[in-house]
């Protein structure tokens, strides 16, 4: 009988220990939307003003492609806008440096393309 109850304190024990390793860290899954728009970079800014609205974002570029083929795309010309479609999600903006300017980020996940000039219709 004694044997039984120390297995049964072990087993709580165990199942107690596993509990209390589970941060509770949700894992959060951000909505993502594939929006066009023209975007801005240079030494201060990354920026994206969406083609429907003219809603400007500060952009946050997660995928590595955007600012890198923006700028094989303008290296001469730093601030000029290029056309784009991506894929990201929309979240707050930092509160420190020239992000606060803005209400909101844009996480680009995915570069879909990238023009030097607005395609006809493309705001469509």
């Amino acid at each position: 009988m004694r044997s039984i109850n120390y297995f049964l304190g072990l087993i709580f024990l165990i199942v107690l220990l596993g509990a209390c390793h589970n941060d509770n860290k949700k894992v959060e899954r951000k909505k993502t939307v594939v929006i066009k728009g023209f975007f801005t970079f240079g030494p201060e800014a990354a920026l994206f003003m969406e083609c429907k609205t003219g809603r400007e974002y500060w952009t946050a570029d997660s995928s590595k492609k955007l600012e890198l083929q923006y700028s094989q795309m303008n290296a001469d010309r730093p601030y000029a806008s290029a056309f784009v479609e991506v894929e990201g999600y929309f979240g707050p903006s930092v509160k420190e440096g020239p992000a606060t300017a803005f209400d909101s980020t844009l996480t680009v996940t995915r570069l879909i393309s990238i023009k030097k000039d607005m395609p006809k219709n493309a705001c469509k």
